[in-house]
């Protein structure tokens, strides 16, 4: 949870940030800033991925839970959710419509995304904070241009974060201890590929933009996959 409320805290800041700044904030140091947290978020996917002592398991869960992911569409379920979020929720005639389409645009884009699924994960199962806070330093970049383009709506999406990743958080600590070890090693691991697609994005560097969502199944199939591989060599042992 620690993890969670500096993630917080820094979109609170970010978001104060734009309102007391606003329309001073070049597009130029946002870019700038963006990429710098690319490289970031890549280092930290790297040092996520090598931790595996099983790359037969990360090539395969990633391989199925990315197969899983497109056939089911995740992406584009997420897509169709905060579209359809916005639509309910962002009255256009509304006198304060400004105010719920940052409020709801901002927990959107702090909410639904691999990182702060990783992230939670992480945290939950090996009290790893340094995605979420690294999350957090990107969210709070990305809140002074929210906050100094759309306004007070920002700061509040603050709420839906602390209860979404927090309780991924304690359900990952809860979970964890009967996973095992060898377990959520390598469930981090997948993990750490899955932030290196999200890395390759922030910096622009792929052609056509990697679908990270869907390949969000791949993290829990280490939990399937070891038991199963185990089960095989003891039977062909």
């Amino acid at each position: 949870m620690p993890a969670t409320f500096i993630n917080a805290a820094l979109i609170l800041l970010g978001s104060l940030l734009g309102l007391l700044f606003r329309n001073r904030i070049s597009e130029k140091l946002i870019r700038a800033l963006t990429t710098v947290l690319g490289l970031c978020v890549l280092v930290i996917g790297i040092s996520c991925a090598i931790v595996t002592e099983n790359t037969l398991c990360v090539i395969l869960c990633m391989v199925i839970g990315t197969l899983i992911g497109e056939a089911v569409g995740i992406e584009q379920y997420m897509d169709k959710l905060g579209d359809a979020l916005k639509a309910r929720l962002v009255k256009q005639d509304s006198a304060n419509s400004r105010f719920t389409e940052a409020f709801v645009s901002a927990t959107l884009l702090f909410c639904v995304g691999a990182m702060a699924i990783n992230g939670s994960l992480e945290a939950g199962l090996h009290g790893n904070y340094s995605i979420l806070i690294s999350k957090g330093v990107i969210d709070g970049v990305t809140s002074i241009t929210f906050a100094a383009a759309m306004g007070f709506g920002v700061v509040f999406s603050v709420i839906p974060l602390i209860v979404y990743q927090g309780a991924l958080t304690l359900l990952a600590a809860w979970v964890g201890p009967y996973l095992g070890a060898t377990v959520t090693g390598e469930m981090s691991a997948v993990g750490g590929v899955i932030i290196i697609g999200i890395a390759l994005n922030m910096l622009g560097l792929p052609k056509e933009k990697i679908r990270v969502g869907n390949m969000l199944p791949a993290i829990f199939l280490p939990i399937a996959y070891l038991p199963l591989a185990s089960l095989i060599s003891g039977l062909m042992a």
